[in-house]
């Protein structure tokens, strides 16, 4: 049955108004109740009826009519709670200003970066409010990142290239991320660890004699996330051509293969370019200069590294051959996926972030 009535007159809101309420929406680090009433505020503008909102939002008819009555009046202010009655604030804007500057932009005399008590003696709040504060604008002076920016002049050409792969990989072709852990150190601690008990963790010894080096050459199947690796004493163009013959005994002799390595010399070697240029259904994708990090067997080499070697002792280089031989074993048994998520765009504009930062 139809129903009576006049339908919803939709809440006005000026171009700056939607703007600016958009933004706050945005931003994942806000008060809870300011994002509901902004969502209350968009819904309305856009026609939405209360009974609409109300069962989207699990509210109720009078919460929307009082959030609506209050932007009315007072606009973007009436969106934000009212102060309250108990004790006045005792930190001012411009101290909060103060501390935030001092953390981003300054360093004190006799250290590298602000601590919460340092700021507490040059600012003169307490150190509890300063951890508030970093705490409520997300700065952590303590913390520090490393990067390092792709020089590469074809980077863009580059990235959208092998981001295509694993987003889009060809039909009936091979997609294989080469590279190679160089020395790998066979680590003997000088005395035993000790396990794990309870409320202790384990512990090892802090020194060690080094037993040996060896180097891991892997690749891993973008489609199937098994690794084809072997294990070699040196690192040389030769190692990495063997590495080549060892690959193309492994794979479909039917079907192309799109290999995504990095710009290491022994790539590019004579007899290596020789080789591939021997076998036609060979392509190789570069990944831009100062960005092996795009190649996805580098995630398979760091969790080797860190889940497996870190941990244990070997008393030779053979010895640890062995050891990760034996992973490469357990991990093509069982392996896990490494999905790349990133769109190609998304990777360029985060590089260009890096060097505007800079």
């Amino acid at each position: 049955m139809a129903r009576n009535g006049r339908p919803p007159k939709g809440l006005e809101l000026t171009d700056a108004e939607r703007v600016e309420l958009s933004a706050r929406l945005d931003v994942r680090i806000g008060a809870t109740d300011e994002m509901f009433r902004i969502r209350i505020v968009l819904a309305l503008a856009n026609g939405e009826s209360s009974s609409v909102i109300s069962e989207r939002l699990s509210t109720t008819a009078q919460t929307i009519s009082k959030w609506r009555r209050r932007f009315e009046d007072f606009r973007l202010a009436g969106l934000s709670d009212a102060p309250r009655s108990g004790a006045g604030r005792r930190v001012s804007d411009q101290q909060v200003q103060d501390i935030i500057d001092r953390g981003r932009q300054t360093k004190p005399d006799n250290s590298s970066h602000w601590s919460t008590r340092q700021t507490s003696a040059a600012v003169g709040v307490s150190a509890s409010s300063v951890h508030r504060i970093w705490r409520a604008f997300v700065l952590k002076p303590h913390l520090q990142d490393t990067f390092k920016l792709a020089t590469d002049p074809n980077f863009v050409e580059k990235v959208r290239d092998v981001v295509g792969l694993y987003m889009n990989p060809p039909d009936r072709a091979l997609v294989l991320c080469v590279d190679e852990k160089s020395q790998l150190q066979a680590f003997n601690r000088t005395q035993a660890s000790v396990p794990l008990t309870s409320g202790k963790p384990s512990t090892r010894k802090h020194d060690h004699t080094r037993q040996g080096t060896t180097s891991l050459f892997a690749a891993l199947n973008v489609a199937t996330v098994d690794v084809i690796g072997r294990l070699k004493r040196r690192h040389r163009s030769a190692e990495f051509l063997q590495f080549l013959h060892t690959i193309d005994g492994s794979v479909p002799t039917d079907v192309d293969v799109h290999l995504i390595i990095d710009n290491y010399g022994t790539r590019k070697a004579d007899s290596v370019l020789a080789w591939l240029a021997e076998r036609p259904r060979y392509h190789v994708h570069y990944t831009p200069t100062s960005a092996s990090w795009l190649d996805l067997v580098e995630r398979f080499i760091s969790t080797l590294s860190e889940k497996w070697i870190k941990r244990g002792g070997h008393t030779s280089a053979k010895d640890l051959e062995k050891s990760v031989q034996e992973y490469l074993e357990r991990y093509n048994a069982d392996p896990k996926p490494f999905v790349w998520r990133k769109r190609a765009e998304q990777v360029i504009e985060s590089a260009d972030h890096r060097r505007v930062a800079r």
